[in-house]
């Protein structure tokens, strides 16, 4: 029989913390655990009984501890950022939980997705799956934040385009997405930026190898972007290394712009400028 292992002043099963602190009772009792024991632990503070089927140690993720206590999964947002996604700034704080149709309102700083899961899991099971998160946030936010997590999420999760496809996507905000997403991007930030050029026309290719590195986005033939993201503090030797980098582009007669992740974000009309007066000059086009 699994035994405890202590964990600070608390008496933890491991099977519990294996599964981040938080876990419904069928797992214990499938170990050999009795229900005796389970209530004795309940009854000491070892754990802590969380509405009828769960328990959880101290060191449970307030968001999974909060999906246990409403019945619910953790989905969309919450869900996307627990798995290490890239995450939009500007989302909240409010914890997104996928309950049962027909389920009442969970209280409190709730965002609660009462449509039928795309992919049904056991009970145990506090997280939606993968095409359910991605659902749901194509569902939740406008295009252009539901893109930056839907690229992450075929990227970190080596998804490929073509069985995202394949999906039987129910809503046509997630039908849309699966059509663009590529998984090419290698920030938030160069998915923002595709987005919102795509509409101008020009023929637009990311991590394009070029003079022995992989450029950010090229426009055209002859057109470099390189943005320059939010967690961008390069080392001295990084930042020498991508002005080597550009300086081998210009002699191979390329035209590079670099932005910012403000200059993206917060200041587009700039970055337009800078393209419009690019693209006016023909300095795409290979000559």
């Amino acid at each position: 029989m699994v035994g405890f292992v202590t964990l600070g002043r608390w008496m933890s099963p491991p099977w519990i913390t294996a599964h981040s602190g938080v876990v419904h009772r069928q797992p214990n009792l499938d170990a050999g655990i009795s229900v005796y024991r389970l209530r004795a632990a309940v009854t000491r503070g070892d754990v802590e009984r969380v509405r009828r089927n769960w328990l959880a140690t101290e060191a449970a993720p307030p968001a999974l501890l909060r999906a246990a206590q409403v019945s619910g999964r953790l989905t969309c947002v919450s869900a996307a950022g627990r798995r290490g996604w890239w995450m939009p700034p500007g989302l909240g704080d409010a914890t997104h939980v996928a309950v049962k149709p027909g389920a009442r309102p969970p209280e409190g700083e709730i965002v609660a997705h009462w449509s039928v899961p795309l992919v049904p899991l056991p009970a145990d099971r506090l997280m939606d799956a993968v095409p359910d998160i991605l659902e749901r946030v194509a569902n939740c936010l406008p295009f252009e934040q539901a893109l930056v997590i839907w690229e992450s999420a075929l990227r970190l999760e080596r998804l490929h385009p073509d069985t995202v496809g394949r999906v039987a996507w129910r809503s046509p905000a997630a039908r849309r997405l699966a059509a663009v997403a590529t998984g090419r991007s290698d920030s938030g930030l160069e998915t923002i930026f595709v987005v919102r050029l795509r509409p101008w026309g020009v023929r637009v290719r990311q991590q394009v190898p070029i003079a022995g590195h992989r450029v950010d986005v090229l426009i055209g033939d002859r057109l470099v972007v390189q943005l320059d993201g939010f967690a961008f503090h390069s080392s001295p030797a990084d930042r020498h290394r991508d002005l080597d980098h550009d300086r081998e582009l210009i002699a191979r007669g390329y035209t590079v712009l670099r932005f910012t992740y403000r200059d993206v974000v917060a200041d587009w009309p700039r970055v337009e400028r800078a393209l419009a007066d690019a693209l006016a000059q023909e300095r795409h086009l290979a000559r």
